[in-house]
């Protein structure tokens, strides 16, 4: 040790993984996807959807060994949610960039995908914290009510009713404004 530069007799050498590591290391795998896109869909930024999916996963190994009895993908998204309502709390306020003024890139289907999906953000950016966060769970990552609700914390019936209410404002500002003058004809 004398050999050794100065501080670096602090550094430990842990070995072989463990099994804890390698199963992690799968989970972690198998399940950052579809954290990602759930991440997305909750912010609607890339940036910031990496930096939740790392911080529920970095929380989720800490506590493997309780995130591991049940379902540790549902384990994780409830992370994720729950950093998400941190940083909105810390926030308050989203800020999403003009489309007028991004880079032009890729062709007109490219374009419309990404008209779709600012259109997409900017309508779930005008739900409350839990309305988007029901929406995100039960139609785009495709869980069932019960489900929603264990994620949650909160019960089925309050799954239902927000759902309802969030789907109905998402409609009012999706739908084109000829489709709602042609209804009241």
């Amino acid at each position: 040790m004398d050999d050794a530069p100065p501080g670096t007799e602090l550094l430990v050498d842990t070995g072989p993984p463990t099994d804890r590591d390698t199963e992690f290391t799968r989970f972690m795998t198998e399940a950052s996807p579809a954290l990602a896109r759930t991440a997305w869909l909750l912010c609607g930024d890339v940036h910031q959807a990496d930096e939740l999916v790392q911080q529920a996963l970095v929380r989720t190994y800490l506590a493997w060994s309780q995130a591991r009895q049940g379902d540790p993908l549902a384990y994780a998204r409830r992370t994720l949610a729950n950093l998400r309502i941190d940083t909105w709390r810390r926030r308050r306020r989203e800020v999403l960039s003009d489309p007028t003024t991004l880079p032009d890139h890729g062709d007109d289907r490219d374009a419309a995908r990404s008209h779709d999906r600012d259109q997409l953000t900017r309508a779930l950016a005008l739900l409350s914290a839990r309305q988007r966060r029901v929406v995100v769970l039960r139609h785009f990552v495709g869980l069932s009510e019960r489900e929603v609700a264990d994620d949650l914390g909160i019960s089925v019936g309050t799954v239902k009713s927000t759902a309802s209410r969030a789907l109905g404002q998402l409609r009012a500002v999706l739908e084109p404004s000829d489709t709602t003058t042609e209804r009241s004809r």
